[in-house]
């Protein structure tokens, strides 16, 4: 869970507010009814669903959604397994009596163990997780293009090399210019791939 968590706090901060309940919806749908974890993840997801609802101006479903997350949330202690829920239930309550204010100023970052997480905090599987649900919220990338560079990066563990790693960091964290490093990533696997069939032809038998 601690993996997925992480990788949701990284892409909401990373602006991405609709995809990070993904990082989040299979751990939650796994988890016990009314456990502490699933009601972490339940009030997460309604925060990140209210603050997107009202950055599109549905002013009605983002007070719905902001009360309901607050329920989630109420019982839980100001921070748990690390992420700091006295910012959120503060902000729900703030966009339920107001959720025009969205239009006035940004809505706070999500805040793990003191720090606003990004994708260059995670590890390589939170990494993979950040980047798959990305891209699986954007009709412009290809997800396959993701799954391959992950495979890559997984494999460049043991060479100390980190060019795939670093380039599905940039494409969680820099949201500017994601569509620029996703092409960059894109560029890289299909060298990459050239390269594998490159040096497998080597060891084709010859037809003639």
């Amino acid at each position: 869970m601690e993996t997925h968590l992480r990788a949701g706090v990284a892409v909401y901060n990373a602006g991405a507010t609709h995809a990070a309940h993904d990082a989040w919806e299979d751990r939650w749908l796994d988890l016990p009814t009314g456990s502490d974890d699933e009601r972490l993840l339940h009030g997460l997801i309604q925060f990140t669903a209210a603050v997107f609802h009202a950055q599109q101006r549905n002013w009605s479903g983002a007070v719905g959604l902001s009360e309901s997350g607050r329920g989630y949330l109420a019982e839980l202690p100001p921070t748990y397994r690390g992420v700091d829920l006295s910012v959120v239930t503060d902000y729900l309550q703030a966009l339920q009596n107001d959720p025009e204010r969205i239009e006035r100023a940004s809505p706070p970052a999500l805040r793990y163990r003191g720090r606003s997480l990004s994708a260059a905090d995670l590890e390589l599987d939170g990494i993979v997780v950040a980047a798959d649900v990305v891209a699986a919220n954007g009709e412009e990338y290809d997800a396959s293009v993701v799954d391959t560079a992950a495979d890559y990066a997984r494999r460049e563990v043991d060479s100390g090399r980190t060019r795939f790693a670093g380039l599905l960091t940039t494409f969680v964290d820099e949201s500017t210019h994601r569509g620029i490093v996703y092409d960059r990533l894109a560029a890289q696997v299909e060298r990459r791939r050239r390269k594998r069939q490159d040096v497998a032809g080597l060891f084709d038998a010859d037809d003639e």
